[in-house]
């Protein structure tokens, strides 16, 4: 049978599951690919990467050619707790279907489809940064024994794993339930967060470079109210990590 293949890979080396059970992509439903394990080749070409000039704060993307070390007006006005924020795709198509999923619907196996778009950004937009220590953006407990899990807590271990820094799950504490930012305005979800979360004084965090690990970012309030503790509790600084940008 030496030469024959299915779906383009050798016969072989295909896992059994994926010949009785074929892994359909979460964004168009058709046969998921190799690179992914839920997202077809097709829908994963069709997510928009943030790349290119970009506010140097906030990361968020500028249009035409910008020569000067670029702050955005929002990051000037208010100027964030991080120092700077990265994240590896806008907040649509493909991947939106993927976060709402493994953040509402229980879909915690997505983690590893999601945690190589998160690790690629790292390592693209962070390349040489000495971050000591990684830490997941926390859930309120009542949400947590809601949800059952902290879909940022299983992105930071796995980023953890995959660049071998430790990992600090209980540092920084949600300690106070905020309702949704979704619908919020950038001025109300600043206030929405306001004094919503604490760190401890810990080892682990005095005098390193952090980063912070959520899924998506949008106005960039949570992250920013997050690095404000962390700095308060000792870190030397800050920086952000999502999956996607809203």
């Amino acid at each position: 049978m030496n030469g024959l293949t299915w779906m383009g890979r050798p016969w072989n080396i295909i896992p059994l599951w994926d010949l009785l059970y074929p892994r359909p992509c979460l964004g168009c439903g058709s046969e998921a690919g190799d690179e992914f394990r839920y997202i077809c080749w097709d829908c994963a070409s069709r997510c928009r990467p943030l790349s290119g000039p970009m506010c140097r704060c906030c990361g968020e993307p500028v249009e035409g050619r910008v020569d000067a070390d670029f702050v955005c007006a929002a990051c000037r006005d208010h100027r964030p707790g991080f120092e700077r924020a990265r994240s590896a795709v806008r907040f649509d198509g493909a991947i939106r279907e993927a976060v709402h999923a493994f953040k509402y619907r229980d879909a915690t196996w997505l983690t590893g489809d999601l945690l190589s778009w998160l690790a690629a950004c790292v390592q693209t937009q962070y390349d040489g940064t000495s971050h000591g220590i990684v830490i997941p953006v926390p859930l309120h407990r009542s949400r947590l024994r809601e949800r059952g899990y902290n879909q940022a807590a299983l992105l930071a271990r796995g980023l953890g794993r995959r660049l071998r820094i430790p990992v600090a799950c209980r540092v920084l504490r949600r300690i106070r339930p905020t309702p949704s930012q979704t619908r919020l305005s950038a001025a109300r979800r600043i206030a929405n967060v306001r004094g919503a979360f604490a760190a401890s004084p810990s080892p682990s965090i005095r005098r390193r470079q952090v980063l912070l690990v959520d899924d998506v970012m949008t106005t960039g309030a949570t992250v920013s109210e997050c690095a404000r503790c962390l700095l308060k509790a000792g870190a030397a600084s800050v920086d952000v990590a999502t999956v996607a940008r809203g």
